[in-house]
């Protein structure tokens, strides 16, 4: 260190006395005074690159590593939403299918039930016709039955008439009757 510094100040000393001697020319591309700008160089050079090695690059390399992990915190965070994202899109998906599946059942089960319904309406209406008609066939048979007895009894009535015009003389209302009443029977089994 001390032949550094004693090189240091005699390459000073020299360039010093050089550099006052600048008459003869471009210094630079006089041989006399390349040992101080050699000496120059290297100072100049050497003071930059401890400035850049000491100052700037350690903000230049902090500055790269707080870049780095901010940009790995944010590929971190990015994953930990994209998991996240497709959590929510799988009970997503999971609600949707058992809504899906809560529907059809629904759909189905009031299905039944309106079919279950309306099988009993139409049971009842069913029902209903069926003692509308059983009663209907007992009235025409009732009407059947007091038709023939008041048809038998207008028939013996008629022909007791029309022989009596006929004959011109009474007729026995008994026979008549009994004689329509036969024939109204014969005529009554044949129609039924």
């Amino acid at each position: 260190m001390r032949y550094f510094c004693f090189a240091l100040v005699f390459v000073f000393y020299a360039s010093q006395r050089a550099a006052l001697g600048s008459e003869e020319g471009m210094p630079q591309l006089n041989p006399e005074f390349w040992a101080a700008q050699i000496f120059w160089l290297f100072l100049i050079f050497s003071i930059l690159y401890f400035i850049i090695w000491k100052v700037f690059l350690p903000k230049i390399t902090d500055n790269i590593e707080s870049r780095k992990l901010r940009v790995i915190n944010d590929l971190n965070e990015t994953e930990k939403l994209k998991e996240n994202a497709e959590k929510k899109l799988r009970e997503y998906n999971e609600i949707i299918e058992t809504s899906k599946i809560e529907a059809k059942k629904i759909i189905e089960e009031n299905k039944k039930k309106l079919d279950k319904e309306i099988q009993n309406k139409k049971q009842k209406f069913n029902d209903e016709i069926e003692k509308e008609l059983l009663t209907a066939e007992k009235e025409i048979k009732d009407l059947k039955k007091s038709s023939v007895s008041s048809i038998s009894k207008i028939a013996s009535e008629i022909s007791e008439e029309i022989i009596k015009q006929f004959v011109m003389t009474e007729v026995n209302k008994s026979n008549v009757s009994a004689i329509v009443e036969d024939i109204t029977k014969r005529r009554t089994k044949e129609l039924i």
